[in-house]
């Protein structure tokens, strides 16, 4: 009798259990989704974007912010959304259709290029992926040719935490992240002007603003 009632006593702790992790990840996704809406709409600000533009995620993890950037652009906007890794592409996909978002096009990235058309975008976004690029040189280049002239490319990425600098990535980042001046330099570098800094974007994450100038053909 006293082992039946231990059990049950047990299974009710498991259930309250599972009721209280539920409730917490439900609350979890809900504050998750409060904080990317938030922030592409002050992206969407900053960037100045209206319906009808062409904007570009680059490396858009599981697609949350193409989701919701697309929705300000309108049927009549464009949204491109790039990753390296298939599966992403796949969270990606998942997540353009559950939203019912016929304005976004998937493409797979490349360590080198963007692999979008060159001029086909008013505004890219990279949030926290710059400090992951192998060839940042070149990175910057393809951004730069794949904005149309006067076009806006928002970095948000942090300071280096310390750690060990991820696989194949330049050993001058100081660690795991990519300084807010580093990011400035390579691109101007590459022929961008730099517009503004934000270091308190969000959580400890800074924002790099960048232009492509209105009449510069490329790096001078």
């Amino acid at each position: 009798m006293h082992s039946r009632l231990r059990r049950r006593g047990s299974l009710w702790v498991v259930a309250a259990l599972g009721v209280v992790l539920a409730v917490l990840s439900i609350r979890g996704l809900a504050r998750r989704a409060e904080d990317v809406a938030d922030e592409a709409a002050r992206l969407a600000t900053l960037l100045e974007l209206r319906p009808g533009m062409t904007v570009a995620e680059i490396g858009a993890g599981a697609g949350d912010f193409t989701v919701a950037i697309a929705q300000r652009l309108g049927p009549s906007g464009h949204m491109f959304s790039t990753e390296l890794d298939r599966n992403k592409l796949a969270e990606i996909r998942r997540a353009v259709d559950s939203a019912r978002r016929r304005n976004v096009t998937v493409v797979e990235a490349a360590e080198t290029t963007t692999n979008l058309p060159s001029a086909s975008c008013d505004a890219i976004v990279m949030r926290r992926v710059y400090h992951h690029l192998t060839h940042p040189a070149r990175i910057d280049a393809s951004l730069f040719d794949t904005l149309r002239p006067g076009g806006l490319l928002a970095v948000v990425d942090f300071e280096p935490t310390g750690g060990s600098v991820p696989p194949g990535v330049p050993a001058d980042r100081g660690g795991h992240g990519v300084h807010a001046q580093t990011v400035v330099d390579e691109g101007t570098a590459a022929g961008f002007t730099h517009v503004r800094t934000i270091r308190d974007w969000s959580r400890n994450l800074y924002l790099v603003l960048l232009r492509r100038p209105a009449a510069s053909a490329g790096p001078g």
